[in-house]
């Protein structure tokens, strides 16, 4: 096996006929394909409550499905997160998500002296595909990509994660299918060089 890809499913629809799993899919196979071990956690199917505390977020025992996710995670070298804008943010349900599996001592550490943090989930690298109703270029440009750059930065780079790469996907709604079989080429392309 070339790479260790762990695909994060995190469009908040358990039904699946969401083109973002269709984007998810794509990339699979295409890895599968180049020689990859993939595996997948679906977000929405996992069963876990909101972190409402510090304490539970530090300390707190991370429910059975996020432990198989973290399993999943410290597995892969490379990660590829998949989800839909909403209200120019990640999912609630995703970033639910996020704060369950990247807790201290599992994908952050404390340096000596407590000031500052350690990323321990080093020497993995990432891939964000947003998929969204406006051109990603307003997203980018006029609106900044600060959720986007929030996450890269102050999520997965804080837990060591790079270099984190992304591919936005806009006017999902008024696509073609013409447009949407090259967004599932395109993607399935970077499975197979698991980019």
């Amino acid at each position: 096996m070339k790479n260790r890809i762990a695909i994060v499913q995190g469009h908040p629809d358990l039904r699946g006929e969401r083109y973002s799993s269709a984007l998810a899919d794509a990339y699979a196979k295409g890895a599968t394909e180049g020689g990859h071990a993939v595996r997948t956690i679906n977000v929405a199917r996992l069963k876990f409550p909101l972190l409402r505390t510090k304490e539970e977020w530090e300390s707190g025992v991370p429910p059975e499905d996020i432990l198989h996710a973290q399993e999943t995670i410290a597995w892969a070298g490379h990660l590829v997160i998949f989800y839909p804008l909403w209200l120019g943010s990640t999912p609630a349900l995703l970033k639910a998500f996020l704060e369950q599996a990247l807790r201290p001592g599992y994908a952050i550490g404390a340096v000596e002296g407590g000031k500052t943090w350690a990323g321990l989930l080093r020497g993995r690298s990432a891939r964000i595909v947003v998929t969204m109703g406006m051109p990603a270029l307003i997203y980018r440009w006029y609106f900044g990509a600060h959720s986007l750059k929030s996450l890269e930065r102050n999520v997965l780079g804080m837990c060591g994660i790079k270099p984190i790469r992304e591919t936005l996907i806009g006017n999902i709604e008024g696509c073609g299918a013409a447009k949407r079989a090259k967004w599932l080429e395109r993607l399935r392309a970077l499975g197979a060089s698991a980019a």
